[in-house]
């Protein structure tokens, strides 16, 4: 099959935990081609929707993992299966690749679909499950988030289309800064924030469950630093091998019906001791960290998935 990436630059990523980049070399191994092309190089172009990039090919030698062909511009319709795969902020550029990744022709692939992935952004489709969330709530007004945090006490605030733990804040009920991070994020951008009330059980872990086609394939748990509330890889949380527990399986019956009827084949959701908390379905990462951990090729399964749909 002849396969497109859009995503950040595959030259810069790190190939031991890259999730692109594992899913990128399973379809090379299984012969498919593939090109690259970054999100701001997609275009609407007199009905074709494009794309200017370079086929590739992928080694796992580090500083020598990618070979580009020239430069072109290639017509998305002629490929098999577009994936979706750069990394929030979920902003507007980020919806605008979506409603013109939409306009492909249903033969191609779009993965995850990107009608869902603009629809259910991470941190908003958990509130369809509020059986299985923590208290939550999706607020711009001071007053009002000043109210959830009188009543739950310890919270964590973050913005509402953030990624990589960047911007998370616990606030515990000793804290006075809740208006002052209110005047920050409300003078960054116009959207809303999201608070939780806080779960001690993250000092034990933040757990990554991967799930293909809403069945999941295992876990990773991702342990805050000393000192750190976050668990997020991106700021030095530390991955750990763990097994799914029964609560976890129980979260992804649960979910797992409504991933697979609307296209998410490769999500991750994070869990904190019995609650979910997010639901990532725009660029989840993990899979290498549990292909080391497990010797579960989630790759592999996830190319299962996509053939046997193609």
């Amino acid at each position: 099959m002849k396969v497109a990436f859009q995503m950040d630059p595959i030259g810069s990523v790190n190939i031991d935990g890259d999730s692109t980049f594992r899913i990128a070399l399973e379809a090379q191994a299984r012969g498919h081609e593939l090109f690259h092309y970054q999100p701001e190089h997609l275009a609407f172009d007199e009905g074709r929707i494009t794309a200017r990039g370079q086929f590739m090919t992928l080694r796992r030698e580090k500083g020598n993992h990618v070979t580009f062909g020239d430069t072109q511009v290639v017509d998305l319709a002629g490929f098999d299966v577009v994936w979706l795969r750069q990394d929030p902020p979920f902003d507007m550029g980020y919806i605008t690749t979506t409603h013109l990744l939409d306009m492909l022709p249903d033969r191609v692939q779009v993965v995850n679909n990107p009608f869902w992935v603009r629809n259910f952004p991470e941190k908003l489709l958990v509130l369809t499950f509020p059986d299985l969330t923590p208290p939550t709530m999706i607020a711009r007004d001071l007053a009002t988030i000043r109210e959830f945090k009188a009543r739950h006490g310890d919270i964590i605030l973050k913005p509402l289309y953030g990624n990589g733990g960047a911007g998370v804040f616990r606030l515990d009920p000793n804290d006075r800064n809740l208006a002052s991070l209110h005047e920050l994020f409300t003078g960054i951008n116009r959207e809303p924030l999201i608070v939780q009330k806080f779960l001690p059980a993250v000092s034990k872990g933040d757990k990554r469950v991967i799930l293909v086609n809403g069945e999941p394939i295992g876990a990773i748990n991702r342990v805050p630093q000393a000192g750190e509330t976050r668990s997020n890889m991106h700021v030095g949380g530390r991955p750990e091998k763990v097994e799914l527990t029964e609560r976890d399986r129980d979260i992804c019956r649960i979910i797992g019906p409504t991933l697979r009827e609307k296209g998410q084949i490769f999500v991750g959701i994070d869990v904190i001791g019995d609650w979910l908390t997010e639901i990532n379905v725009t660029s989840p990462t993990g899979l290498q960290e549990l292909e080391r951990f497990d010797g579960t090729n989630g790759a592999a399964l996830i190319w299962d998935a996509i053939e046997a749909k193609a």
